[in-house]
């Protein structure tokens, strides 16, 4: 059984009752408990006096009380484990229960039979189950005959000062002085532990009077049969003394959470610990004042009569305790509460720390890496695989690259469709796999759409491995994902080496570039990859049109064309079709949009398929290739920028910009290339000028060849004094040059920050 969680309520399923009391703070006193009917009862019945509360004494605040009882206290025992004692008394609490059925009759008979798991009280981790009437306690054998005596002892106190009618304030300190050299949670299970065999002694006489001849005349000499014949009017005692033994066993089991707090976590000097545990001598008390006026309850239902049984001052006071114990759990608990979110933080900490060593660390595989980042048994299937669509066990990825794909649940429909034709084209697939992993907040449990969301991308989206539900993914790695990796909310694709060691960069922008040629995706490959790459369509448009090829092949003039002024595009498509024309060039133009294609891109889409005035992209998956064309120059940019290269030294970075910054603009702009020879660029207003004014240098195209090369001429010898030219990168554009220089003039562009939302 564990005292961290919940204790169960004696009574199974019912509330503890909480009147309006006085709270922790001010006047500890509570009223006498009796008055005019104690009265009657000491001079009728001396021997069934109650225990009697005493107005006024305890006037003065906490302090003057937690001072009183900590002079009593002085521990010199070695550190008990009580728990498998208290175990034993929540037993006797459990089936020592008065059924509090609305039949009063039946409170007289015997209710060990009634104890099946419909009847019985509401089971926890604390309690077994009630049905269980055979208990196993020989693992509390040796804290039994340790601590019998004293729990003996202090029974038969409790039996003689309540009887006596004591003050209550003075028979708690007597016990507490009587118990000083035991640890705080000891005493109060020890009063516990005495006070359950008085309890259990009267419920069990009543259980068994009617079966067992013995325990029948107990029970008449302690007048049980008269007691019970009033069984109906005793309900409601009974209620509110199992409220206040409910509300014992739960602040009980609070001071043992406090006790098992680890110290390796957290110090019981921390300010935490010392400002929660300053009330537990406090709690204490009032643990053993509620025991007492249980005690003094049952004590007086021998021989009390119905004066007794019809008074209610006793039960008003019974549920003052049981208020008075409510409000000190809620403040332990709240105190707990915060030392246990302190361990678990350390523990986090601890554990981050060491999945990071372990990361960092040389293995002969990579399973240690992987089983410590997805949580599974030896026998379970963790892996979904999308192609077969079964489940797998993590050792299928033993020895080989992994291609970690990390995204939320909201990733880019356009992404996946790239990232399945190159995952679907490349000859290399059988040297690494892809494996999705869908970062969510491992502290939040996941809603039904999410769940749902999630179940529709694994199992329609991803045809390679994913986990089998993002709660396999360990806490630690979503905290490396985020902030070793800098994962936000763009997907990413991190390598997983044979041997378990994580790449820190980002494979994507390399997978976008060359695909599978990257592989195995490391900074060598890149370098290497770049070594031999210069300026020219090919590396600009690669394959992202099949027709590319064949253009390139032919020797023809290739246009490349942006923007979303559809006035523009028309404008300069004609024009440079009746310049082509008038000149003798092959031209092809393709239609590539802008960075963020939205609305106007697609109507502007559809209406120069219609009109013919250049070729587009399919129909169908325009979006997704525009997508690409510009995540391409987006990851070329950030793949050079990793290598070490910058703006002001790298000729390829500067005409990325320069295409970047024409599509910032709100103008149009083009790219013309021969073959894959001769390039250049403009933007909109200067190469539409250009080519409406073919006239005037026509003359120097006296080849096909000359094109590409006496536009570039012109278009250099057209740039206007006055112009404006912007760059607008992305928050997640991965590197912010400190300066960037015009395209046109050269000199240094000022820098703002801007924030846009545009819903087209």
């Amino acid at each position: 059984m564990s005292s961290r969680d919940a204790v169960p309520s004696i009574r199974g399923l019912a509330k503890p009752k909480s009147p309006t009391a006085p709270d922790l703070g001010g006047d500890h006193s509570f009223r006498p408990s009796h008055d005019a009917a104690d009265s009657r009862l000491q001079g009728r019945h001396p021997a069934g006096r109650l225990l009697r509360g005493e107005r006024g004494v305890f006037s003065s605040d906490d302090a003057a009380l937690t001072k009183q009882i900590l002079a009593t206290h002085a521990p010199d025992i070695d550190d008990l484990n009580v728990k498998p004692l208290l175990s034993i008394v929540e037993d006797i609490l459990r089936i020592a229960k008065p059924s509090t059925t609305t039949d009063h009759a039946s409170l007289a008979q015997p209710h060990l039979e009634t104890l099946d798991s419909s009847k019985a009280i509401q089971s926890s981790s604390h309690l077994q189950d009630s049905s269980k009437l055979v208990y196993n306690h020989e693992h509390e054998s040796e804290i039994v005959r340790l601590l019998a005596f004293p729990i003996s002892k202090i029974s038969c106190e409790i039996i003689c000062k309540c009887s006596a009618g004591g003050e209550a304030h003075s028979v708690t300190m007597d016990l507490l002085k009587s118990l000083s050299n035991y640890s705080w949670d000891a005493k109060v299970v020890i009063i516990f532990a005495a006070f359950a065999i008085n309890y259990g002694e009267f419920w069990l006489v009543e259980h068994l009077h009617t079966k067992n001849m013995l325990a029948k005349h107990i029970a008449t000499l302690k007048d049980l049969p008269y007691v019970m014949e009033h069984a109906g009017k005793l309900e409601k005692k009974f209620e509110a003394v199992l409220d206040l033994l409910n509300g014992v066993m739960n602040v009980i089991h609070c001071l043992i959470d406090f006790k098992e707090l680890p110290s390796v976590y957290i110090s019981h000097d921390a300010p935490e610990v010392v400002a929660a545990t300053a009330h537990i001598p406090t709690a204490v008390y009032w643990i053993i004042r509620s025991l007492l006026a249980c005690a003094s309850t049952l004590l007086n239902l021998i021989g009390s009569g119905h004066e007794y049984i019809t008074s209610t001052a006793e039960s008003w006071e019974i549920s003052s305790l049981a208020h008075k114990l409510s409000v000190i759990l809620g403040h332990l608990r709240d105190q707990l509460a915060v030392c246990k979110d302190l361990v678990e933080r350390k523990k986090a900490e601890d554990a981050y720390i060491a999945f990071k060593r372990l990361i960092e660390s040389t293995h002969i595989d990579n399973m240690k890496v992987l089983r410590a980042m997805i949580r599974a048994r030896d026998d379970q299937r963790p892996l979904y695989d999308g192609s077969k669509r079964i489940n797998e066990r993590l050792d299928v990825l033993r020895t080989k690259y992994v291609l970690l794909l990390i995204s939320d649940l909201d990733i880019p429909h356009e992404e996946l469709n790239v990232l399945h034709m190159i995952y679907n084209q490349q000859a290399r697939r059988h040297e690494y796999e892809v494996l999705w992993l869908p970062i969510v907040d491992p502290r939040t449990p996941m809603t039904g759409a999410e769940n749902t969301e999630f179940y529709q991308l694994r199992n329609n989206s991803m045809p390679w491995y994913s986990v089998d539900h993002p709660a396999l993914i360990e806490p630690v790695a979503v905290r490396y994902i985020r902030e070793e990796l800098k994962f936000l909310h763009m997907p990413m694709l991190i390598v997983l080496d044979p041997h378990g060691k994580p790449s820190k960069a980002d494979a994507l922008p390399m997978m976008w570039i060359w695909g599978s040629d990257a592989f195995p995706f490391t900074k060598d490959q890149e370098w290497a990859l770049w070594r031999d790459k210069t300026w020219n369509l090919e590396l600009l448009a690669d394959s992202i049109d099949p027709r590319f090829q064949d253009w390139m092949r032919g020797n023809r003039v290739i246009c490349l064309y942006g923007g979303e002024d559809m006035e523009w595009i028309r404008k300069f498509t004609l024009a440079a079709r009746a310049a082509a024309t008038a000149m003798h060039v092959p031209l092809e133009m393709l239609y590539v949009g802008k960075r963020n294609p939205r609305e106007r891109v697609r109507r502007c889409h559809e209406a120069i398929d219609r009109d013919k005035l250049s070729h587009v992209f399919h129909p169908t998956e325009y979006y997704d290739y525009v997508w690409y064309f510009w995540v391409r120059l987006w990851s070329m940019w950030n793949s050079k920028k990793q290598v070490g290269m910058t703006v002001e030294t790298d000729h390829i970075m500067q005409q990325i910009m320069d295409i970047l910054t024409f599509d910032s603009s709100e103008q149009g702009w083009a790219v013309f290339s021969r073959g894959n020879h001769e390039i250049t660029k403009g933007k909109g207003d200067v190469v539409l000028s250009v080519m409406e004014d073919y006239a005037a240098w026509e003359y120097k195209v006296d080849h096909p060849d000359k094109f590409v090369g006496v536009l570039d001429e012109r278009i250099r010898g057209s740039h206007s004094d006055h112009h404006c030219n912007r760059l607008i990168l992305p928050g997640h554009a991965g590197y912010v040059p400190d300066h960037v220089v015009c395209s046109e003039c050269g000199r240094t562009m000022d820098k703002y920050v801007m924030y846009r939302c545009c819903t087209d």
